[in-house]
């Protein structure tokens, strides 16, 4: 049995530092003059106090470092745990908000997926708004960092492909974990602020380019606004697709980028190809309205351009209705999601990494068929892929697909119609957003849903963010078995 305590330390002190991160909408309802201000300062109050206590409990494991099971248990009760408190100003500053919908609203912030059980955003205090936006951003930013210094140990991650092109994520260029995380932060923040000045400059409000910035560069979702995205059409549309884009490549890139090296992020195999197939379906959804609709070329481009690009990137923001194009473009928006943004990025699902090296392996396979004496080794952009790279991509596919069909099924059987728990599964198992279905709201919301179907979700998301192997790996008796 692994010992938990440094687990809990450091769990104790992220739930300190959340309650602290609560403050700030406690803020936003004091200038805005909310009374809701109350509610949110006791959430923080409360979090904080807890925090302080687990970590104060903990406190005798300070100096022990981590091993690979301590990780993998700290990663995955982080992602269960910080939501639940995240929850808090939720059941305490919204009015007939229950356990269930107050945690599904944190976790599916928190993983940025994006889907919302909250009905009348444009009417709640904007402290429960803020919270809202920064579940998201601080979401996004952790899965960045958990992607380049913890999921390579699985390699899947895709870090081993910058390493094999003179980047060595944990070597080289930046030695230690906290280099790699100080200089992601750095970008994060960078980000975040150019994409709220565009929006700020382009017409958003203060408030709105704000929130919206942050739930951008996070690929959340999160509107401040029931009609999503759809109050900000125009040239907002084009630089929210802008960043949504620019937050679905590798976040390494840009140290690079920053540190006078623009030619890897142009080089990038994935970011050209991310790049690439972004841009063949958003034309080939162009065309069939063009041939189908009576709409203008500008009016579908940039239509199909954002809402393709938030599902893409597995943002989820909405400002038309995809459903009403046809069953061609709500295929392909459903294929997209399934591919996912670049590794290392704020994005969504599968990755565009892992297809590359699929696709490899694949045609690997037939020429071995083709040609059973040759010996052909699996290569991406020339260089070499390593046996358990290729089986460890292999496996989460797999495993993906296994999630995404079983939980459809389950999905099924608490009374969703068949449109609904698909696309309930994919964009759970995805995080990506959206739901389609005569079962979902109006808005977008699924608080029509019952509860054993938002339980089911939450799983999921779960699931999916943590890339699967991370949280299944805790099932295995033998992972708690003293080494």
């Amino acid at each position: 049995m692994p010992d938990l305590r440094p687990v809990g330390y450091i769990i104790g002190l992220m739930i300190t530092a959340l309650g602290g991160a609560m403050l700030v909408a406690v803020l936003a309802d004091l200038s805005a003059g909310n009374a809701n201000w109350k509610a949110m300062l006791n959430a923080a109050l409360l979090t904080s106090m807890c925090g302080a206590l687990v970590a104060l409990a903990c406190a005798n494991s300070v100096g022990k470092s981590l091993d690979i099971r301590q990780s993998f248990v700290l990663t995955t009760f982080v992602w269960i745990v910080l939501p639940l408190f995240g929850a808090l100003p939720f059941i305490l500053g919204v009015p007939n908000v229950g356990f269930t919908d107050a945690y599904f609203e944190a976790m599916s912030g928190m993983t940025t997926t994006g889907t919302t059980v909250f009905v009348g955003l444009d009417d709640m205090p904007p402290g429960v708004l803020l919270w809202r936006s920064t579940l998201q951003w601080l979401g996004g930013l952790g899965i960045v960092i958990v992607a380049l210094i913890f999921l390579p140990v699985m390699k899947v991650g895709g870090v081993q492909y910058f390493r094999s092109e003179a980047f060595d994520t944990l070597g080289k260029v930046l030695p230690r974990a906290l280099d790699i995380s100080r200089a992601l932060v750095e970008i994060y923040f960078a980000l975040t602020a150019i994409c709220a000045i565009t929006y700020f400059a382009l017409g958003m409000p203060a408030f709105e380019a704000i929130n919206h910035a942050m739930t951008t560069i996070a690929t959340g979702g999160y509107s401040t606004s029931d009609a999503s995205f759809a109050m900000f059409s125009g040239p907002l549309e084009y630089a929210g697709a802008f960043f949504m884009v620019a937050a679905g490549l590798p976040f390494v890139r840009y140290v690079q980028l920053v540190s006078g090296s623009a030619m890897p992020m142009f080089r990038d195999i994935q970011v050209r190809a991310y790049l690439r197939w972004t841009a063949y379906a958003i034309g080939a959804i162009v065309i069939w309205r063009m041939l189908n609709e009576d709409v203008g070329f500008e009016t579908a481009l940039r239509e199909v351009a954002f809402n393709l690009t938030s599902a893409f990137s597995g943002t989820g923001y909405s400002s038309a209705s995809i459903e009403s194009w046809g069953t061609f473009p709500l295929v392909v928006v459903l294929v997209v999601g399934l591919i996912g943004a670049c590794t290392a990025s704020t994005g969504c699902s599968i990755k565009v990494f892992r297809y590359l090296v699929l696709i490899q392996a694949i045609k690997a396979q037939v020429q071995r068929i083709h040609s059973p004496a040759r010996v052909v080794q699996v290569r991406l952009d020339g260089r070499p892929l390593d046996d358990d790279v290729i089986n460890s991509v292999i496996a989460l596919f797999t495993l993906f697909l296994l999630t995404f069909g079983l939980t459809a099924v389950i999905l099924s059987l608490t009374g969703l119609g068949s449109r609904a728990a698909l696309t309930a599964a994919w964009t759970s198992v995805g995080n990506i957003g959206p739901v389609f279905g005569p079962e979902v709201g109006p808005t977008g919301a699924v608080d029509g849903f019952s509860d054993a179907s938002k339980w089911v979700m939450i799983v999921a998301m779960l699931l999916g963010r943590l890339e699967l192997l991370s949280v299944l790996v805790l099932l295995l008796p033998r992972f708690w078995r003293a080494a």
